[in-house]
């Protein structure tokens, strides 16, 4: 069936995992191999659309949040004690009520190891999120989700297709300049290409608020006030439960207490979801079905990252190496086998073959 089969909620879980996972670690070699299962996958299962060539755009913002955070380190100094000094940066005076901030100075080995370990784990996340991006088609997302928050999910979905829309709107301007034989690179290419593209984003938010006017968006149906109340009352008491289990699971005092307090949360929450759709009717064509490959796809991620949390539970000082003093990162061996249960979805989900030209008879 390939991957257009698939429910997109799978993949959001999927990525949503392993981002998760990401920040239960700083360890390089653990983060680079969640990179690299990422990146497999979605080369392995994305779908031939515009939408989908999202993913470099991600990979190059997070290239970017990486060297700026370098560059913070190096700049503004680290309170991390460090012998190993690369080089020394002229240092600037700063008045007495700014303790504490410099400008300049040394800059050590352990103070960029210290700020790399970080920024590749925030890097890492940004790129766990761009392989949901280009992997779950937004339009069925929205098609899924419950009709209470069928409204919030369409401003959702218009912000998470944004960017693909307009990465897939500057590719096609550049290649059409670069068959005219015009220029596509520097500030002349840049001007030339900045006006059609925000000239096309205005037409699509026009089409967009046409559509969704013409779909009667904002609408919603009569229901007796004591619906209301109690629908009221299930999603804000679900929702201080789960963060009050959230809360119990994330400490030692309330480990007894927090995963029934989580769990009746969760039950309150849906509850009220549930009865919060009548006040939207609407109808689904063609439902996307959560199938076992579904179960499948998010389960391997939700693995990873509960795996990944027993192991800095356990052992924490080998998924958080050192850099006072200098350590050198080791790989640990189990997790870094749970990580590659992220790699499930590219046997379990596909992308579909593109059919065989036929030859001429």
């Amino acid at each position: 069936m390939g991957n257009c089969g698939l429910h997109p909620g799978a993949w959001w879980l999927w990525s949503l995992a392993l981002g998760t996972a990401a920040t239960r670690t700083t360890n390089p070699l653990l983060l680079a191999l969640l990179i690299a299962t990422s990146a497999y996958v979605v080369a392995a299962c994305r779908p031939d659309t515009p939408w989908a060539r999202s993913y470099t755009a991600f990979v190059r913002l997070a290239l970017a949040v990486l060297l700026v955070r370098l560059a913070f380190a190096a700049a503004l100094g680290s309170p991390l004690p460090g012998t190993h000094v690369i080089v020394t940066l002229p240092e600037l005076p700063l008045p007495h009520w700014a303790q504490g901030i410099r400008l300049g100075g040394k800059v050590t080995v352990e103070t960029l190891l210290h700020a790399a370990y970080d920024g590749l784990r925030l890097a890492t996340l940004l790129i766990c999120v761009g392989a949901a991006n280009s992997l779950a088609n937004p339009a069925r997302l929205l098609k899924s989700l419950p009709g209470a928050l069928y409204e919030m999910g369409v401003a959702v979905v218009v912000a998470l297709t944004y960017a693909p829309n307009l990465i897939a709107d500057v590719q096609r301007l550049r290649a059409a300049r670069r068959l005219r034989g015009r220029p596509d690179r520097g500030i002349r290419g840049l001007l030339h290409v900045g006006l059609p593209v925000l000239e096309g984003a205005l037409e699509r938010s026009v089409a967009l608020a046409a559509a969704m006017d013409a779909r009667g968006y904002g609408r919603t149906a009569d229901v007796p006030p004591r619906v209301r109340r109690t629908t009221t009352a299930l999603t804000l008491g679900g929702l201080l439960g789960v963060c009050a289990g959230t809360y119990g699971l994330l400490t030692a005092e309330g480990g007894t207490y927090g995963l029934p307090v989580l769990l009746a949360g969760l039950t309150a929450a849906l509850a009220g979801l549930r009865l919060g759709g009548r006040r939207t009717p609407r109808t689904r064509y063609r439902p996307d079905r959560w199938d076992a490959r579904a179960w499948l796809v998010a389960g391997s991620g939700a693995a990873v990252a509960a795996l990944l949390a027993l192991a800095a539970a356990r052992d924490p000082a080998a998924l958080h190496p050192g850099v006072v003093p200098l350590v050198a990162p080791t790989l640990p061996l189990w997790p870094a086998a749970a990580v590659l249960l992220g790699l499930l979805p590219a046997f379990v989900s596909p992308a579909p073959r593109s059919p065989a030209p036929k030859e001429p008879s």
